[in-house]
Parts: structure tokens; sequence; C-alpha cells
């Protein structure tokens, strides 16, 4: 068993809005996992003093669209994962392999949209690219799908569906909503592309009228994708399907995003909220997308910043289905320590989201295991360093599938 004790935290944010923050606390990781808070350890294996910065949960990005492992056509850039790895992201949840080269949007059928998720599913989702957890191998919703191709996807572990190009023409035939039922019945997730059409193109504008009539799990950004649906359009979204949760994402429409914030907060409802940032992409590769989004939410919405960085992780977590986004006994060891950059009128990292400052990030830990160990490649650094004390920070146990260590020391 390997044993991490985290002491000197300054600042523990847990992820749940319904969590204050604890002040001058310590945190104890055993095999990867948290096993207490609060408490000290008498003979850990190694010891990270954080050096009285906030410690977070890793960002958990709801909306990602990867193609093969770490390289993208969208931008036709290698390696975004681990820079995204940088910018605080320990985990993200595809919205669909939609930038594939030569895909055919037009001639898209049930065969090959859940051949792609399939792909996707068993080696981008497989290997864990940079240390990321990436829930890969999303099935785009076209029409003509049978029960057996909900059941071969939930066999191969697909969990994740989204409407995208589906043909909104025949939206009174209840296709769409056999989908919906056929995929809780397994326990999936469907998300839905709202708003205007996408940069790859769509068959008709999904405001509220097609919204409420499929009524999925998570409205995909609600606040533009890249533009959002008539305001109130918006407005009866959040009324008329309260149990949906609403993602807004980087490349936004930021009057919007304040109109879907404002709204929610009114209904006492942000716990809905949940973020991703819709790259790579048109908007290109934003590896701090996922921190500007808290800062952005907490510094002109108006959001408490705790409520902020537990959209960004607890709730977008939740929301997906997936085991991680929480800083809670039991929860794997996914974080961040972070804090304000020289210059910075800022006393922690809460702080530096509520005045729209971009903390600077010291180390990103997985599983227990540290991925980035005293500081980032996309940030600036923080005003205080930390400090590793013990044995070797990425144990055998941490090896990817080819042999080779998992990024150590911000080097691939």
């Amino acid at each position: 068993m390997t044993v991490l004790l985290v002491e000197d935290i300054g600042l523990l944010v847990q992820g749940s809005s319904d969590q204050a923050p604890l002040r001058n606390t310590s945190m104890v990781v055993e095999d990867g996992v948290i096993t207490s808070i609060g408490s000290d350890h008498p003979a850990p294996d190694q010891v990270l003093s954080a050096g009285g910065l906030t410690v977070m949960p890793g960002l958990v990005d709801g909306h990602v669209h990867p193609t093969f492992g770490e390289w993208t056509p969208a931008q036709n850039s290698v390696g975004w994962i681990r820079n995204y790895l940088h910018g605080g992201t320990t985990s993200m949840v595809s919205a669909g392999e939609l930038h594939i080269p030569g895909l055919d949007f037009t001639a898209l059928t049930p065969e090959l949209v859940l051949s792609i998720a399939i792909t996707s599913k068993h080696t981008t989702g497989r290997m864990r690219p940079s240390g990321v957890k990436v829930n890969a191998g999303t099935v785009l919703l076209v029409p003509g799908m049978t029960e057996e191709h909900f059941d071969r996807a939930y066999r191969e572990g697909i969990d994740q569906l989204k409407f995208i190009f589906y043909d909104w023409n025949r939206l009174g035939d209840g296709e769409a909503q056999r989908y919906m039922q056929w995929a809780h019945e397994r326990g999936m997730t469907v998300k839905m592309h709202s708003g205007g059409v996408s940069r790859s193109g769509s068959s008709r504008v999904a405001g509220r009228d097609i919204v409420v009539a499929v009524a999925p799990d998570i409205v995909g950004h609600i606040s533009g994708g890249p533009i959002p649906a008539p305001d109130e359009d918006i407005a009866a979204i959040v009324t008329d399907l309260p149990s949906a949760k609403l993602e807004v994402c980087s490349s936004m429409n930021y009057r919007a995003t304040k109109l879907v914030v404002d709204e929610l907060a009114a209904r006492g409802e942000l716990g809905r909220l949940t973020l991703g940032t819709d790259t790579p992409g048109g908007t290109g590769v934003i590896p701090r997308g996922m921190l500007r989004n808290i800062c952005y939410l907490a510094s002109v919405c108006g959001v408490d910043p705790v409520a902020a960085v537990a959209a960004g992780t607890g709730q977008t977590a939740r929301a997906h289905g997936l085991g991680t986004g929480l800083l809670a006994v039991g929860m794997p060891a996914d974080f961040l320590v972070l804090g304000p950059i020289t210059g910075s009128t800022a006393q922690d990292a809460l702080e530096c989201f509520e005045v729209g400052d971009l903390p600077g990030i010291a180390a990103v830990v997985v599983d227990g295991v540290p991925l980035v160990e005293s500081r980032s490649d996309q940030t600036p650094p923080p005003s205080r360093p930390v400090e590793w004390r013990g044995g070797s920070r990425v144990p055998t146990s941490a090896l990817n599938h080819t042999g080779m260590a998992l990024q150590r020391n911000g080097c691939c």
C-alpha cells in the first residue's frame, strides 16, 4: 500500500456547493483513494506539502471532441490533452468524435456511428492520454437505430449518447423519445446539441420546441455552441425541463451564459449547472478553458466561487455518471494544488475566481499519482511553491499500457 500525505493545505475545496471549504487541513491518500481528511498519518510513503495553497478537485470537462489519442484534426494539433491536464483538467467526457477526416455528416448510419464510438472507447478511452481520464466513445444518435444498437453500445461499456445530426423534421414520430427510453433503461446519459447549427453543420436549430420534446439528461452548451437559442427559448427550457442539467461552455455566447445563470439562481437551482469547453473545434484548443469558465461564473455572473468550482467538478461528474469530481473519503484522489500568482490581490484560489484572476497551478494529481509535480506549463506559478518528500513520484502501478511512465514534472 502506498500512502500519500498532503499537508499544509491552506484551503480545501471539496467540489460540492453544500460543503464549506476547510482551512488549514490535511488529506491522506492510500493507493490512489482518499482515506481521511483533517488527520495525519504516522508513516506516509510520500508527503506533499501544499505550501498553504488551495487544494480542489481536478476539473471535469463535460464537453470535448476527441478523435485519435491526443491528435485533433479540428486544429491539426498534437498533445492537446496533455495541455488540458496542465490547465487543471483531470477528467473529460466526449460529446462525440465528430472531426474524423472524411466523415460525411449527411450520410451517417447507425452502424457507422456505433462503430466510431466503439473504436474510440477501446483506443483513446483505454489509453488515458497523459494520465487524463477520458470518457471517450459517445454514440451520435441518428435515425433508424434499433434497440439492439443500444444493447451493443451497452455491452461495449458505452454510457454517453448525443443528439446532434438527428433529423428533427421527424420529431413527431416518437423515435427520439424511444431512444431516450432505451438509453435510460441501460443507465446511459443523453446529451443534446442545442441552439444554432454547429461548426460541422446541423439539420435544424434546436430551440425550446425540440429540446423540451426530447427531454435530454443534459442540454449541451445551452448558452451557445457557437450560438444559443433565443432568450425566450432558453428561459422556457430552464423552466419546462426542471430535471435536466444545463451545460455552458467556453465556446459560448457570454451574455447568454449570464442569462442562464441568472435564471437558475432565481430558481435556486445552480446545482443543475455543468461546465465544458466544447473543444477542440473552431474556437481552438483552450487548456485553461475550464478555469476561465469558473472565473467567469464567479467574477461576472456573481456565483459564489464554491458553487462555481462545484459546477466544474462534482456537478459535471455526477451529471455524466463519473465517479470523480469530489474530495471526500472513498473518492479517487484527483486534485489540484493552486493559488494566486505573484501580483494578484487574492489570498487563495477561491478569491482568484471571485476577482477574475486565473490562479497558478503547482501540482496536478490523478489517482494519487503526481502528473504535474511543481508547476504547470499552462499557468504562471503560484506565489508559493509546493514541496514533495519521500519515495518515487510515479509508482509502477501508474504505468500506461506501453510500459512508459505517465507524464511527470510537466514532461510527456
